[in-house]
């Protein structure tokens, strides 16, 4: 019985005519799931974010209102943050390819992507500043220089450290996205 929250890691049968197997390709859609660094981070922020909580409640009690919100937004902002680092990623429909950051989204129409390849090159270990040797998902926009690429995924980032397979299905699933697209 196929469970639909597992269909990014669902092999394709080769009778398969469709690469892409989603019935509403117009939903952006982020075809992997989030790695377990990932989810590991969210979920000792949002254990954090409750034990804030809980002290906003204590500190409520005792009659400090002001300074309850204050915690109570603190907790807000770490949860709101958790959230957004479970967002982060590629996503991709038939409009185009967004890529989640933090802080920022960028999302580029098919129409200016030229290529999406893998390359090997040092990469970022988690993101921090130190470098390792590894694969990563590049994109060539149509509108920048050839030696202007932009990495969309690595192997050694946080949904994908330790999980070269997760990568490669990921990789093949996103070019299969542009192939896919960029002929309309």
């Amino acid at each position: 019985m196929p469970l639909p929250f597992l269909t990014a890691d669902r092999a394709f049968e080769a009778a398969d005519d469709v690469a892409l197997p989603f019935e509403d390709r117009e939903r952006w859609r982020r075809p992997y799931r989030p790695g377990p660094w990932r989810v590991g981070v969210a979920a000792l922020a949002l254990l954090l974010a409750s034990y804030v909580l809980f002290a906003a409640v204590i500190i409520a009690v005792t009659g400090s209102v002001t300074e309850a919100g204050v915690i109570l937004g603190a907790s807000l902002l770490v949860i709101l943050c958790a959230l957004r680092l479970l967002r982060m990623g590629v996503w991709v429909s038939e409009r185009g390819l967004r890529h989640v950051g933090f802080l920022l989204t960028r999302t580029l129409p098919w129409d200016r992507v030229v290529a999406v390849r893998t390359v090997q090159q040092p990469v970022r270990w988690l993101g921090l500043p130190r470098t390792v040797q590894g694969q990563a998902l590049t994109l060539v926009r149509r509108d920048r220089e050839a030696a202007d690429v932009m990495p969309l995924l690595t192997t050694h980032g946080a949904d994908f450290l330790a999980r070269a397979e997760a990568f490669e299905r990921a990789a093949d699933t996103i070019e299969a996205w542009a192939s896919e697209n960029r002929r309309v």
